[in-house]
């Protein structure tokens, strides 16, 4: 029970890594609040985990759903104490065939929804004077460039970084940011990378997952349940020494 009282708001989290982040912190003893766009799957993901859980429909890429969202916890709970930051999109294509269209939304959502959901949460942690704690979903991508994947990589680049500047501007709160960067993880969204994948590597669909995953050194994909250990520890009393990192979650696929 290492959240025991704490109130947690986690972004993206009706499905995938998010509901395994969810589950995970409810076990804790936190009461999480299962935020996402599609209300109907946060209701039924927050009956799923039960009493401990409850569902706020959350809009990253609008800022009035944004601090309605963290209002909401505070009537909720009393308090924000632990947010992670997990909605994100996907899209690939080979550089000469990048969209304004799909830039601009990637970066809505993976990056300035990051941030500006992040910054209405510490405004709300440093209001309330308790500190807390701020976890953001990199990735192995945000490590290093890929040829199909440009865009994306970029934003998550930039996740690690707004991770590593907003954790040493808040610490002086005592609100400890961190993040969790994981690698190829078995989830709805590899689904739709698969795919695309298939598309510009001209490859029957599965085979692409099914190399990545062979490729990873502990020897298969991720699950979303493999990086929940790293998101109750960083939210946890045990990383109050911890700022401004982000920790590779990702059976040895990249070293840092």
């Amino acid at each position: 029970m290492r959240l025991r009282g704490k109130s947690a708001l986690i972004t993206g989290s009706a499905r995938g890594i998010g509901r395994a982040f969810a589950e995970a912190y409810a076990r804790e003893g936190a009461t999480v609040a299962i935020a996402d766009i599609d209300l109907d799957a946060a209701q039924a993901t927050a009956k799923a985990i039960g009493s401990a859980a409850y569902a706020i429909r959350l809009d990253v890429t609008d800022q009035s759903s944004i601090e309605a969202a963290v209002k909401a916890v505070e009537a909720k709970t009393g308090g924000l104490d632990v947010l992670v930051n997990n909605a994100a999109i996907f899209d690939l294509a080979p550089i000469v065939e990048i969209t304004r269209a799909s830039y601009e939304k990637l970066f809505a959502v993976n990056v300035a929804g990051t941030l500006f959901m992040l910054q209405a949460a510490a405004r709300s942690m440093i209001a309330r004077g308790k500190g807390g704690r701020i976890i953001n979903m990199a990735s192995q991508a945000g490590r290093r460039g890929e040829p199909l994947v440009a865009v994306y990589c970029a934003t998550k680049a930039a996740v690690i970084s707004l991770t590593q500047s907003a954790g040493l501007d808040l610490i002086k709160h005592r609100i400890n940011v961190n993040g969790i960067a994981p690698g190829v993880v078995d989830s709805d969204m590899w689904d739709q990378v698969d795919a695309l994948f298939a598309k510009y590597e001209n490859r029957p669909k599965g085979e692409k997952k099914r190399l990545v995953g062979e490729g990873v050194p502990y020897g298969r994909m991720g699950k979303p349940e493999d990086l929940a250990g790293m998101a109750v520890f960083l939210a946890s009393d045990e990383a109050e020494y911890i700022v401004a990192q982000t920790y590779n979650v990702d059976g040895g696929q990249w070293m840092s």
